[in-house]
């Protein structure tokens, strides 16, 4: 029986002490939670401390906000108007030039077609009363008789003429004037003294040359003291005189053997002598 009492008792007891320990840890728990609870208030009353501001701070705040955001509206407006400004102004600068450029171009076309017009209206004029050249014939060499007499042999150079000296039928390539000894001979045409000289067939002779390749010749002369190689003389100037010492026409009477040569050949001098 005692045996049987005793061991509710220890289960009794048993039971309350794991109600104590129980409890205690429940309270150490809670403690725990209070503790940390209270930590946990205590830092977010620091930090909202911390991150509170005055309402004049949030209105003073508020207003910058408001008038930086109302400066910037307005600094925006502004860039936009501004911008579409100077769009608006450089599509019209843009219109005026391409309007200016286009008036200068039809302006310049319209010049231009009108110099040509002019231009060719000016040539059609010049065409016109341009006028019309003609070459003027060249006018021909004429030679001055170079002695007044009698014409006792002509030229012949195609056929043959009695030679009295020579007793026979030869060529002639000059004209023999008939004169006087000691009468002037005077140059045919102005020009140049080419050479004086002794030829061996007619006797004292003077060379002139003159324009156009023309060549007078002056033979059986008496002298040719009047002028000297490489002298300009004029028309009429006095070249010698008269004589009688061409070999070849030693027999004739006193006379002035005269050619005339075109090109380095003879040519008639009648033709040329007017």
């Amino acid at each position: 029986m005692r045996r049987e009492n005793r061991r509710p008792n220890l289960q009794g007891k048993n039971s309350i002490d794991k109600i104590i320990l129980y409890a205690g840890i429940g309270v150490a728990v809670l403690a725990m939670i209070v503790f940390a609870l209270f930590m946990y208030s205590k830092s977010l009353n620091n930090d909202v401390k911390n991150s509170t501001m005055s309402l004049e701070q949030m209105a003073n705040m508020a207003n910058n906000n408001t008038g930086n955001t109302q400066s910037a509206s307005t600094e925006m407006g502004k860039s936009v108007e501004e911008a579409a400004n100077e769009i608006n102004n450089t599509t019209n600068n843009t219109n005026t030039s391409n309007q200016t450029n286009n008036t200068n171009t039809t302006n310049a076309s319209k010049n231009t077609t009108n110099t040509n017009k002019t231009t060719n209206k000016t040539n059609v004029t010049t065409t016109n009363t341009k006028p019309t050249k003609t070459e003027e014939p060249k006018k021909e060499m004429s030679f001055e008789k170079p002695v007044e007499g009698e014409i006792v042999r002509e030229y012949a150079k195609d056929n043959l003429i009695y030679s009295t000296t020579l007793e026979e039928w030869t060529t002639h390539l000059g004209m023999d004037i008939k004169a006087d000894k000691t009468t002037v001979v005077k140059a045919a045409e102005a020009g140049t003294v080419k050479s004086i000289k002794n030829d061996p067939r007619f006797g004292l002779t003077v060379v002139i040359e003159h324009e156009d390749n023309f060549q007078t010749v002056y033979s059986n002369l008496l002298t040719a003291e009047f002028v000297v190689e490489g002298e300009k003389i004029e028309k009429g100037q006095s070249v010698g005189t008269v004589g009688n010492t061409a070999v070849f026409e030693i027999a004739d009477e006193p006379h002035l053997h005269f050619e005339i040569w075109k090109d380095s050949l003879p040519v008639d001098p009648s033709i040329y002598i007017k």
